[in-house]
């Protein structure tokens, strides 16, 4: 590059009709044009973008629109649904009930969320010692959990400041702490549920239909 560019500098045109002068310059351009292309694409390959994925999908993403969804969790062993009762968590809700609507937030640009109860504006969290209350304030770290979709097509939610613990619930209905909890316990297992006689808040995506142009017709005049 810095060759091409000396010799670029030490031919200068003589004359306006000089033509091999003026050809020296623009071939050099076109071939410092044509490096520096190269070196970007060669920077490029050597960018790992699962990184970058990985990185974006644990950090907060305070830059999109936020998707909220309003549905149940229904409890595969309490045959019930999630409840917040303020600063009190228990899955005994029966379907509809104004406790067991949650409000879900993603915090993520992967698949970490936040829930609130609908009714009471209480965030679902786990504290240190592993156990399930309700919050005010949603901010926490504590108050974020990562949703893994089983094989079963189950979810479970984990909480994304404790690794390996989840939200868990007994067949009547009480917390598990979340030490006690695995992620092939039915304990943790739970079914996305929209609430009685509500369909889902966003519209479906619809397609459009772009017809065919048809090719105008000019009249024709007599002559």
């Amino acid at each position: 590059l810095c060759g091409c560019v000396c010799l670029c500098a030490r031919f200068p045109p003589s004359s306006p009709n000089d033509l091999l002068s003026l050809s020296l310059p623009r071939r050099c351009l076109h071939f410092l044009l044509l490096c520096f292309q190269v070196q970007v694409l060669v920077a490029e390959e050597n960018v790992d973008f699962r990184i970058h994925v990985e990185n974006q999908t644990r950090a907060r993403d305070d830059v999109s629109r936020k998707q909220l969804r309003l549905y149940q969790l229904y409890s595969r062993t309490s045959g019930k649904h999630i409840q917040v009762l303020g600063r009190r968590i228990s899955a005994r809700g029966e379907d509809g009930d104004k406790y067991a609507q949650l409000l879900v937030e993603t915090d993520t640009f992967g698949s970490q969320v936040r829930i609130k109860g609908k009714e009471t504006e209480f965030y679902l969290c786990m504290n240190r010692k592993g156990k399930l209350v309700g919050k005010p304030d949603g901010t926490s770290k504590e108050c974020v959990f990562i949703e893994k979709v089983l094989e079963n097509n189950y979810t479970a939610l984990m909480s994304a400041k404790y690794s390996g613990w989840y939200v868990g619930f007994t067949k009547k209905g009480r917390p598990r702490k979340g030490p006690k909890t695995r992620e092939n316990q039915q304990d943790v297992h739970f079914m996305k549920r929209y609430p009685k006689g509500q369909a889902e808040l966003q519209k479906p995506f619809k397609y459009t239909t772009v017809t065919k142009r048809s090719r105008r017709i000019r009249p024709t005049h007599p002559g």
